[in-house]
């Protein structure tokens, strides 16, 4: 009888990044729910994660009921792809789940590469109606699963009146384009001269990090704009409720748990509209969307938050009811229907 072992392909590199990936989470789930989880990789750099992921499945191919492989698009395509076909060898079923804002144009470039990927998978999923959507084309039975998260952990209070207090949460790199929230918060201060934004997030090595301390003092905004790098996980929704307006500048994203984190402690979100966000968000329902790269129009919605406690009352309450759909209880029990489903060949 096939034991309840599962092997786990993705990005387990909280101890190193002090960033904590869906599958980390995916994994201690799986684990208080009975099952064996064998997971790869813990490796940043490309050989020592290639060596990880053989030795992985090679010590748990023979045992392993199912396997289930994050796909995000450039290198880590590869590592999906390399851990798709040992697990093919073994002969154990795998799930692919879709994840980041650029595999939709990373598989146009590949769809040969892409096609063959998603058809040999026993099943694959997405967490958004973007991915989802965007990647049917390919395999028209994919899955919806969202990201799960723990409701619990983010204490949830409506912002009415919004308070002049902004935060920003994601890696300092360019592609979220945290050059846009010091736009943002330049351009509001003379009418709200009390504003305060927190810039929470890891250094992900591009230099954008650098970049932004000396932008914050060439504007002078010291006072006014707080970096706090490196953040343990444990220490965000603590963050999260010291503020009342999330903004989110990125250019390319899909699902980002840092939105999600917001929406379930109600805070007024206003956000980019790039790749899934609109998607996620509800425009004037959940939160503020606007055109990527704008800073007047972002700062513009923010100003219409804090002039009008009615529409932070409105976003801050339909923020916490989106997020209830994202709730481990629910997700788990799509999982656990799909890997019954899944059998080996």
């Amino acid at each position: 009888m096939t034991q309840r072992k599962i092997i786990l392909i993705g990005s387990f590199l909280s101890a190193v990044l002090k960033h904590r990936s869906v599958c980390e989470d995916l994994a201690e789930q799986l684990t208080a729910r009975g099952w064996s989880v064998a997971a790869a990789s813990r490796r940043a750099a490309p050989l020592g994660r290639l060596v990880d992921i053989t030795k992985v499945v090679f010590a748990e191919g023979r045992s392993a009921r199912v396997a289930q492989v994050d796909l995000f698009s450039g290198r880590a395509f590869l590592w999906a792809e390399y851990a798709a076909l040992l697990l093919r060898l073994f002969g154990v079923p795998y799930v692919l789940t879709a994840h980041g804002g650029g595999l939709p144009d990373y598989v146009k470039r590949w769809p040969g590469r892409a096609r063959r990927l998603l058809a040999n998978a026993a099943a694959v999923t997405a967490p958004s109606g973007f991915l989802h959507r965007e990647l049917r084309p390919l395999r028209a039975d994919i899955r919806l699963i969202p990201n799960g998260m723990d409701l619990e952990s983010y204490r949830f209070r409506v912002r009415a009146p919004a308070s002049p207090t902004l935060i920003w949460v994601r890696s300092f790199h360019q592609i979220y384009n945290p050059a846009m929230a010091v736009d943002v918060v330049e351009r509001l201060l003379p009418d709200f001269p009390g504003l305060r934004l927190t810039m929470v997030g890891p250094d992900r090595g591009d230099g954008t990090l650098a970049a932004m301390r000396e932008l914050i003092r060439a504007r002078g905004l010291d006072s006014a704009i707080e970096i706090v790098p490196g953040v343990e996980r444990a220490r965000i929704p603590a963050l999260l409720d010291a503020a009342d307006i999330f903004i989110n500048t990125t250019n390319v994203d899909n699902t980002p748990v840092s939105v999600m984190e917001a929406l379930a402690s109600g805070l007024c979100v206003v956000s980019t509209d790039a790749g899934g966000l609109p998607d996620l968000l509800s425009d004037g329902v959940d939160a503020l969307l606007c055109p990527r790269g704008d800073a007047a129009a972002m700062a513009s919605r923010v100003e219409s938050i804090l002039r009008s406690p009615e529409l932070a009352e409105r976003l801050s309450n339909a923020a916490r009811q989106t997020a209830l759909a994202s709730g481990w209880d629910d997700v788990m029990k799509r999982w656990d229907a799909l890997f019954e489903e899944v059998r080996p060949a």
